[in-house]
């Protein structure tokens, strides 16, 4: 296994987010986590990399339990890893080129003309050209997000994490990121963990989904598994329907109806 979480939780304050996840993701493997907004589908992949620490529980990567690591030791398993934050990311202040090149001269040894290189690289694979000397406020929200991509992919990553990669864009850059996503797998081999809640781009590139569901783990299995699963919270979310189990931070349908029927009376004055 790649990726190995065992009996993960967190806490803020009252609020448990976490609660005894078990989940094991395998090398070269695509798993999209579902769930709801808020419902702490970040904060697990948060501690995947290590970005925070479980109040109980482990996490290995490639057999390596990082909830124990600190320091050089931490800092070198991270390389493993490449993230797509939900926005992008991306540094204002620096062009494309510059934000891409960042972790390659932060963190290796390589010149000038090898960095230049790997740059261009890294944004061919994500279908962008002409855009070196742009800045984020000049990129559309689709460019951002592979210019994210690409900064993601410059340390030649084993693991890549995506935090709802097609959130903020319209449905056909959505697909084109969705194919990046599997072309990496297929290309490059890496392990890729992406949060979403977006079924149609977990349905398209995921080996397996896992839903998360007040701090746990509920259901995993390949798209049609779950497509089919006979958990009712499971068919509720992927239906998208109002009514059933789920209802916490759902507005009471008895006061929706008092506000369509005062809405009907505005209307009709």
């Amino acid at each position: 296994m790649m990726i190995d979480i065992k009996d993960l939780s967190k806490s803020f304050d009252d609020h448990k987010v976490l609660d005894h996840v078990n989940l094991t993701i395998r090398t070269s493997e695509t798993v999209c986590i579902i769930g709801r907004s808020g419902g702490g589908k970040s904060v697990l992949l948060k501690h995947i990399i290590a970005l925070m620490r479980p109040d109980q529980g482990t996490v290995l990567i490639d057999g390596v339990e990082i909830t124990r690591l600190s320091g050089g030791a931490l800092d070198t398993l991270r390389m493993k890893c490449g993230m797509l934050f939900q926005n992008a990311a991306l540094f204002d202040s620096m062009t494309a080129f510059e934000n891409v090149a960042f972790p390659l001269q932060e963190h290796t040894t390589m010149s000038s003309d090898a960095i230049e290189q790997r740059v261009h690289e890294c944004l061919q694979l994500g279908g962008l050209e002409g855009v070196d000397e742009l800045y984020p406020s000049e990129l559309s929200g689709g460019m951002r997000k592979r210019v994210g991509l690409a900064r993601a992919l410059a340390m030649n990553p084993e693991i890549i994490l995506y935090d709802e990669p097609t959130t903020g864009i319209d449905p056909i850059m959505g697909d084109i990121i969705n194919d990046l996503i599997i072309a990496l797998r297929d290309r490059l081999k890496v392990t890729s963990v992406v949060v979403t809640h977006d079924m149609r781009s977990a349905s398209k590139v995921a080996d397996r989904i896992a839903m998360l569901y007040n701090g746990a783990i509920i259901a995993v299995g390949s798209p049609e598994e779950i497509r089919n699963s006979p958990n009712p919270i499971v068919q509720q979310f992927i239906k998208g329907e109002a009514v059933g189990p789920i209802k916490e931070g759902l507005p009471d349908r008895r006061v929706l109806s008092r506000w369509s029927a005062r809405g009907r009376q505005f209307n009709a004055t």
